[in-house]
């Protein structure tokens, strides 16, 4: 069965028109330290379109492009779609490179879950109809702009969300079950601050879950779905995360955790979280 590289589903800024910088509005929070109108360069991208602050984003308030993952639209949109030929190059193509861009990473973002299902050996009984549908939206993906910008995205999530679900349920009931009496389904749940210490989360569904700020210090989430789980300031200190399913890079990054925090395979401990209690630093 064909395969497509991860990698190729994965940011290449020096290959991109630093369209993240641009095309989307920040507003100032958290997360960004300024307001920035959608479809306006960043104050920070510099003429070679590389973020002049990249290696201080955190600290200068930018915590938000730390998280970002395009999927590789980025590139895909700057030298395939484009053909290397930059919203600066020719500024009359800029609005509809800004709105090209935002269709493909959604369309990538579902290539990359896709391609991850189909690495998934107890989901082979679904694998014939994965391929098809990553073929059949790589293909969409490799359309003209005006073809791109009219394509309907809902069904397409939708239909490839309920394909992803039925591979999350066969990988899942053959892997670690939770507890007796615990909750297996927390499909978008309401988790905000929830206080989750130790909790025996294996093998459950928290797709599209909130848990945001959520304490999760120690909780087993091994062989769990994480697809679209709002990871962002949650504790994951000693946490096992060993097998969760779907969890993007971009989500790791967003919480907190320590060197206790076991990961699945590829994904990296982020240099910003702490170190475990008796010092011991955090890293990969």
């Amino acid at each position: 069965m064909r395969q497509i590289p991860l990698a190729r589903l994965r940011a290449d800024c020096a290959n991109c028109f630093g369209l993240c910088c641009v095309a989307p509005a920040f507003v100032r929070s958290s997360d960004f330290a300024i307001d920035k109108p959608a479809g306006h360069a960043c104050p920070n991208l510099g003429a070679d379109f590389r973020c002049g602050i990249h290696a201080s984003l955190r600290p200068r308030g930018f915590a938000g492009c730390t998280v970002f993952d395009c999927f590789g639209a980025g590139q895909q949109v700057s030298r395939v779609t484009y053909g290397g030929r930059s919203w600066r190059d020719d500024p009359d193509t800029a609005g509809q490179m800004f709105a090209v861009f935002g269709v493909l990473r959604h369309l990538h973002e579902l290539l990359y879950y896709l391609t991850e299902a189909l690495a998934m050996p107890r989901a082979a009984a679904l694998h014939g109809a994965l391929a098809e549908a990553r073929d059949g939206i790589e293909a969409l993906a490799a359309g003209t702009p005006e073809e791109v910008l009219a394509l309907d995205v809902a069904p397409l999530r939708a239909g490839v969300g309920e394909l992803l679900g039925r591979a999350s349920e066969l990988v899942r009931s053959h892997g670690v079950r939770p507890s007796r009496g615990r909750k297996r389904d927390r499909r978008g749940a309401d988790l905000i601050g929830a206080v989750l210490t130790g909790t025996d989360l294996r093998g459950a569904t928290l797709r599209g879950a909130y848990l945001i700020g959520a304490d999760l210090t120690g909780a087993d989430l091994r062989g769990c779905d994480l697809l679209g789980a709002d990871l962002r300031g949650a504790d994951l200190a000693g946490a096992n995360l060993d097998g969760a399913l779907f969890l993007l890079q971009s989500q790791v990054d967003s919480a907190t955790g320590d060197s206790r925090t076991t990961l699945p395979d590829g994904r990296v401990r982020p240099a910003h979280w702490g170190a475990a209690p008796g010092g011991v630093e955090a890293g990969r």
